[in-house]
């Protein structure tokens, strides 16, 4: 499979010779809105889901997506996996919310794992903050995610995130990991770019710098295979011991 992130905005998407286009966390709307957020949110089948199939179905590329997803009374921050043929495969709305930019404005998900196949992959799902916890990351691997894709909103200074820690989960947990960020500023916020596709190695395939770009790695179940065979770190787990530290 062929996987591209899209760092910049959604209105400057090319298209992209890929199997799969990963954009950045609330790239519908933008993240940093305050009271928007509301104003903006629509249902996972809303306007936004069905103008996204459609740039789905006009690139000929499975799409990911983050918009602000409203069900009842709730508003979650939610990202989306459409195939190519603009068909919802997968919808996940962010568990781990940050400090009160998330707080104020989102209901966290109570779905850790949510997954998809997509082009001979099971593809897993997880926002920003959420790629912080190893715990969440390991729940995927253990569930049989393969590519974990990731938009994310990542602002300055934290730089570490893209840099140390996503290579450091797709080591560990031994999956690929496509983190999609933005690159434009938000009020206060600058958000740092650094989007990158990493494989279970711990090799950075591909890594955009502070500014728009297209980034693009393929990725294949060979590979995972021949990485799980070498570093066996989940083989070798001894979860009798681990019962009861995680609380």
């Amino acid at each position: 499979m062929r996987v591209a992130v899209h760092q910049g905005p959604l209105g400057d998407l090319p298209r992209i010779d890929a199997d799969l286009v990963v954009t950045a966390e609330m790239i519908t709307t933008g993240y940093h809105i305050g009271a928007r957020t509301h104003e903006l949110a629509e249902p996972a089948d809303g306007p936004t889901a069905a103008r996204m199939s459609a740039l789905a179905r006009q690139f000929g590329t499975a799409l990911a997506y983050g918009y602000p997803e409203t069900d009842g009374e709730h508003v979650y921050n939610s990202v989306q996996l459409v195939d190519a043929t603009g068909r919802r495969l997968a919808n996940y709305r962010k568990t781990h919310l940050f400090g009160d930019l998330d707080k104020a404005w989102f209901t966290p998900g109570d779905e850790a794992v949510v997954q998809a196949d997509l082009g001979g992959l099971r593809v897993g799902l997880l926002i920003c903050y959420d790629v912080e916890f190893p715990e969440l990351v390991r729940a995927h691997a253990l569930a049989g995610t393969e590519l974990l894709v990731v938009p994310t909103a990542l602002m300055s200074p934290y730089e570490i995130v893209a840099d140390t820690l996503v290579p450091a989960r797709a080591y560990e947990s031994q999956l690929f990991v496509a983190y999609a960020n933005r690159c434009d500023t938000e009020r206060e916020l600058t958000y740092c770019g650094r989007s990158c596709v990493v494989a279970p190695t711990g090799e950075v395939l591909a890594r955009a710098g502070s500014g728009p770009e297209v980034i693009a790695a393929d990725v294949t179940r060979d590979a995972l295979a021949a990485s799980r065979l070498e570093n066996t770190h989940l083989a070798d787990r001894r979860p009798e011991l681990y019962r009861g530290t995680t609380a």
